[in-house]
């Protein structure tokens, strides 16, 4: 079986330090995110987590990305920060009906996470797992779990990642459970220790290390995202497009 696809990203494309050094100092702030998409395999939309939009917004945004982009979307707080999971069901679908489908083929999977306070409960997080709609208006959903509690370093979890088809989102961050499983048909990784004094936020053998364990992700044919997100924030896009260039 061939290798999947590796998109490599960033997270959101607003952000000021990035004018001057990703973007152009002269670019209009509307054409942000077509520069950004031109230069990245996928972006993970943040403003989701906050707020909600409307399908407007969605398919703009899709208008805005070339053909072969994806983005994938992070879930609302509602969905998530809360005590008892399994009561998330009127959020979960005020979420994915807000307007997800407005993205077409250019929606990759929705990420929810979770607070680093959040402790894994089988029966609870089992439940909320049911609550996870497989398609919205005719558009498969594919769905990432950040977990960012060492009690989810449990088999208990992996296997109920596994019986959903979720991935378990690989989290490189010091403090964040370690869990690499395949547990879905893609992969799902956000790097966030990128240190500024380095210009591509990763020295040139950390990326070498990204790169081939990101290939060894993709083995089998599955699909594979890697997202530079906050560490040293001004050096993601450099990051993504460095670890981007050892891939191809």
């Amino acid at each position: 079986m061939s290798a999947g696809r590796i998109r490599v990203g960033i997270g959101g494309w607003t952000y000021e330090p990035w004018r001057g050094t990703f973007y152009p100092d002269k670019l209009p702030h509307a054409r942000e995110l077509e520069h950004a998409a031109s230069r990245m395999g996928a972006i993970e939309i943040n403003g989701t987590y906050y707020s909600s939009f409307k399908p407007e917004s969605f398919r703009k945004w899709a208008d805005a990305a070339p053909q072969d982009f994806i983005f994938t979307v992070k879930a609302s707080r509602f969905c998530t920060n809360r005590k008892v999971l399994a009561d998330a069901g009127e959020s979960v679908g005020r979420f994915v009906n807000q307007g997800l489908a407005a993205l077409g083929d250019k929606l990759g999977p929705i990420l929810w996470q979770f607070m680093p306070t959040k402790k894994f409960d089988r029966e609870d997080f089992g439940a909320f797992l049911k609550l996870l709609p497989e398609k919205v208006d005719g558009v498969a959903l594919r769905h990432a779990l950040e977990v960012r509690h060492e009690s989810f370093e449990d088999a208990a979890f992996v296997a109920l990642a596994r019986d959903t088809g979720a991935a378990i989102v690989f989290a490189d961050k010091a403090g964040y459970p370690t869990i690499d499983e395949a547990t879905a048909d893609f992969a799902y990784a956000r790097l966030q220790s990128a240190e500024e004094e380095i210009e591509t936020g990763y020295s040139a053998a950390a990326l070498d290390d990204w790169a081939k364990r990101a290939k060894g992700w993709a083995k089998g044919g599955r699909d594979t995202f890697v997202f530079m997100i906050n560490g040293a924030k001004v050096r993601a896009p450099a990051a993504a497009e460095a670890l981007t260039a050892r891939l191809d």
